[in-house]
């Protein structure tokens, strides 16, 4: 069925259409909030965050054309939030002396540290991006910015990335 119409359904109220949609999305949800937060748990967590906000917000969704961007600037905000959240950790840790060392689950790749590299908008655009798929509109529309803002801070990103690479 065609996301329009699975949008306006869940729209008003139809949880099998909403259910659809999530299985339209997971994956992409998923891969966006994986490379953001660099950890398989959080990014899991992340899009459970996000799914539960839109189910409860669907309602609010004023454009069924617009869920697309309407969700993954859901999901950025989640992301943000366990940021957010893991920076208070980390800052109450170090407030009370526990010097244990942070350790990633996975090794840093190359990519992780050209990626590392960007300021967090052209993370978020290289992502949306090349992760996703969205076109600058698409991206223009998420992070509330001119699409021709958008191409010209991923070509500068892609750039500064390659750079780093060679």
């Amino acid at each position: 069925m065609d996301e329009k119409i699975l949008a306006q359904k869940a729209m008003i109220g139809d949880r099998d259409a909403f259910a659809e949609l999530y299985t339209l999305y997971k994956d992409r949800l998923y891969r966006y909030a994986f490379f953001k937060l660099h950890s398989e748990a959080d990014a899991m967590d992340a899009v459970s965050d996000c799914i539960c906000e839109a189910f409860k917000y669907i309602k609010s969704l004023k454009n069924a054309e617009a869920f697309a961007a309407w969700i993954f600037r859901i999901l950025y905000r989640c992301c943000s939030r366990i940021i957010t959240e893991q920076a208070k950790g980390r800052e109450q840790e170090e407030l009370s002396d526990n010097t244990a060392a942070y350790t990633e689950d996975f090794a840093m790749t190359e990519l992780k540290e050209a990626l590392a590299k960007l300021s967090e908008e052209e993370k978020d655009i290289v992502l949306l991006s090349t992760v996703v798929g969205y076109n600058s509109k698409e991206i223009s529309k998420i992070l509330g910015i001119k699409p021709t803002t958008a191409r010209s801070k991923l070509s500068r990103a892609l750039a500064k990335m390659r750079e780093f690479l060679e």
